[in-house]
């Protein structure tokens, strides 16, 4: 196992290299580039001199590669056009919001999921089959900004129940607990509203696979020696189903370093959606270099997690 994980470990370095250099360049290659977003038209020609040496934009290109390559691998990601702030210092503020939100997400998303999943296949073809079904294409058809802004309007306008955006009430003082229920209360509605959107994706995956599952010779051979139809549906059917699912979920959350950006947006939630947005609006290029970098990074770790999952769950995969 460990000789399997070094080599994808050795194996993910050409591509991170490649993913990162095309990301650079991509950055330079858009319109209206570093180059016209740091320079105000009234700087004199000395002033634009000091700002181009000030961000490395003086050097060439392949330089200015090499040098952000060889500070971004100890975390220096340079500063933010914005805000003169160096940017891992924006990430590592606005990160701790997106996983917050990424998580609670994804564990209640899951539960469904699979809850959702096994009944509609173990239903196949049934009423509720159909009711399942319906609701997961409603899903897959609602456009997140859309499902936000019913949200908001239907638990936070008409009923009173949920705040609108945010993550506390603005203008009150509160003691821990009633601190801790208020962001609570602010986080439900994104939250929902993230999980509805993987709910809809995840049990139809799930479906898929615990019909094919459940149609396997096995299946058949462990009712014919009289296991109970729970232990077949766990400890057989589940487990050997789920292992799709696990590939699906692990890219899903690799993109947490992008955030959740529709709904951070609908919901003014201060995490890296909304800051993608915000440095993407103000053409803030080290911030989106970091963000892109970093998502590509998660989506490769959290494939290798995957990876490795599955000989956690189906002990007939073994890595050599």
């Amino acid at each position: 196992m460990w000789r399997y994980i070094i080599r994808r470990i050795l194996q993910a370095i050409p591509l991170l290299f490649l993913l990162s250099l095309f990301m650079f360049l991509l950055i330079h290659a858009l319109p209206g580039g570093p180059d016209e977003v740091l320079f105000n038209p009234r700087l004199d020609a000395a002033g634009r001199a000091a700002m181009r040496v000030r961000f490395g934009l003086d050097q060439p290109l392949p330089i200015q590669y090499v040098k952000w390559l060889g500070n971004a691998l100890v975390g220096d990601f340079g500063f933010s056009f914005s805000t003169n702030q160096p940017v891992l210092q924006i990430l590592v503020q606005r990160f701790p919001a997106t996983l917050e939100l990424f998580v609670t997400a994804f564990v209640v998303a899951l539960i469904f999921a699979i809850l959702l999943g096994v009944i509609s296949a173990v239903r196949q073809n049934t009423i509720t089959d159909y009711l399942v079904t319906s609701l997961s294409y409603f899903g897959l058809a609602m456009p997140a900004f859309l499902l936000g802004l019913f949200a908001q309007d239907i638990f936070g306008v008409k009923l009173h129940w949920l705040p609108t955006s945010g993550t506390t009430t603005l203008g009150v003082t509160y003691d821990f607990f009633n601190g801790l229920w208020d962001h609570v209360l602010h986080l439900i509605s994104p939250m929902l509203v993230l999980a509805i959107l993987f709910v809809a994706v995840w049990s139809r995956y799930l479906r898929s696979s615990m019909i094919e599952v459940i149609k396997q010779d096995y299946m058949r051979t462990a009712r014919a020696k009289g296991v109970s139809p729970r232990t077949i549906l766990i400890r057989h059917a589940l487990r050997n189903a789920i292992i799709p699912l696990i590939t699906v979920v692990a890219i899903d959350f690799g993109a947490v370093a992008g955030g959740a950006v529709i709904t951070e947006q609908i919901f003014a939630w201060p995490g890296m959606g909304q800051l993608f947005l915000q440095s993407l609006d103000n053409r803030d290029f080290p911030v989106l270099l970091a963000m892109l970098t970093l998502s590509g990074t998660l989506v490769i770790l959290f494939n290798l997690v995957a990876d490795i999952l599955y000989g956690v769950v189906d002990p007939r995969i073994r890595y050599s």
